[in-house]
């Protein structure tokens, strides 16, 4: 509270103001004391008024004293400030970058089979699920008396051999004429052919299993007639020699070839196989300009089927000695430059970001080949790094 002048000229004047200025200091002391909520019930339009600027006043004065704190703060803490960000040395390692197409699970081994002759199919002797071994017998189509045709034969053959070897006794003895020789030999080796023929066609009556394998289907039944090449008899599928048969893009052909390493995945059963690329096809579809690979893949537990969707991911190009990063960490400017922050230390965990244009090749599981700009040994920055500005004092995270 501002206190007026008096021109005072008289000594009892000067003696009343003396006297009456603990009073009013006392008032004025009163005033300050009071509470927002006393002045605000007293009424006071003028004394609210004066309240109110003597708040303001202490709090400009508050937030003035707050700044120049924040400002010690600062210049005594070097850290608060400085963006927290994840370091990572680089060191040479090899890279691998692959190519991905879809291909089908395959095998030559997946046949119907139907029968070499026509006839009464008499038996089957296989059920669908069975599992046959090569040359194993599946059915018998009726011969049609080929057998009792045979027995006969056979028994001409018998006789006319002892003839024949007779007959060459004698001739060799100088005894006997050599057209009974020559008569002799003709009607067994007649005989003998008649023979083979017979065994031939009675031989294909039997229907075999021509490879190991598992009896799919069963197309026919026992009493029906059959006739070669009309009448399917089974499926036969061995599941031991799978391959998967994909397309390649043909801008892939210097960098693919037969021993390249492939990755198989089938995610229809959770599986993933290494292997090496068995076959390259010689020629180009002209409708998808692609060409045909084949990968050999195991299957003991038989779970791989034939047709199953697969995808082959092929090596196409490898370095040995390559530096690479976490793709994230490689920004561009706007000039379209690949820039990369590298960690320049100035205390234990506190240092300097430092901007680096860097050239870049293929990229390959989140993480991209640096062919330029990189030396082994160099520690980037990789989480962190997005916001960072060249020579920008940053921290290490935790």
């Amino acid at each position: 509270m501002k206190i007026n002048r008096y021109i005072i000229n008289s000594p009892m004047r000067k003696l009343a103001v003396l006297l009456s200025l603990p009073f009013i200091l006392n008032s004025c002391g009163e005033q300050e004391n009071k509470s927002v909520d006393a002045v605000i019930q007293d009424g006071d339009l003028s004394e609210i008024r004066q309240r109110k600027s003597e708040l303001s006043q202490e709090q400009n004065e508050l937030t003035k004293q707050i700044n120049r704190l924040d400002e010690a703060i600062n210049q005594l803490d070097e850290n608060r400030s400085r963006p927290l960000v994840n370091i990572q040395p680089v060191e040479d390692t090899v890279f691998k970058h692959y190519a991905q197409v879809q291909g089908d699970v395959s095998t030559d081994e997946n046949i119907i089979i139907y029968p070499e002759t026509s006839g009464l199919l008499a038996d089957v002797r296989v059920s669908e699920g069975q599992e046959v071994s090569r040359g194993q017998t599946l059915a018998v189509v009726d011969d049609g008396g080929l057998a009792s045709e045979l027995a006969r034969l056979e028994t001409q053959l018998s006789l006319a051999k002892t003839t024949f070897e007779r007959q060459e006794r004698l001739w060799n003895q100088n005894i006997g004429s050599e057209m009974q020789y020559l008569e002799a030999q003709s009607n067994f080796e007649a005989t003998q052919n008649a023979v083979n023929q017979v065994r031939t066609q009675l031989a294909k009556s039997t229907i075999k299993a021509p490879f190991s394998g598992i009896i799919d289907e069963v197309l026919i039944e026992r009493g029906e007639v059959v006739s070669p090449g009309q009448s399917q008899l089974f499926r036969l599928v061995s599941l031991q020699n799978m391959y998967v048969e994909a397309n390649v893009p043909e801008n892939y052909l210097n960098q693919i070839s037969a021993g390249s390493e492939v990755i198989v995945e089938i995610n229809s059963i959770g599986k993933e196989f290494t292997g090496k690329i068995q076959r390259v096809g010689n020629t180009i579809n002209p409708n998808n300009r692609t060409f045909r690979i084949e990968v050999a893949i195991p299957n003991e537990d038989k779970m791989i089927k034939p047709n199953q969707i697969a995808t082959v991911r092929i090596n196409d190009y490898t370095n040995e000695d390559a530096i690479v990063v976490p793709e994230y960490a490689v920004q561009q400017n706007p000039q379209g430059e690949n820039l990369i922050y590298v960690w320049e230390s100035q205390g234990e965990n506190t240092g300097i970001a430092k901007e680096v244009a860097v050239e870049t090749g293929y990229v390959a599981n989140g993480v991209i080949e640096i062919t330029a700009g990189l030396e082994p040994g160099t520690t980037i920055i990789t989480d962190g790094s997005r916001n960072l500005r060249d020579g920008q004092e940053i921290k290490i995270r935790n």
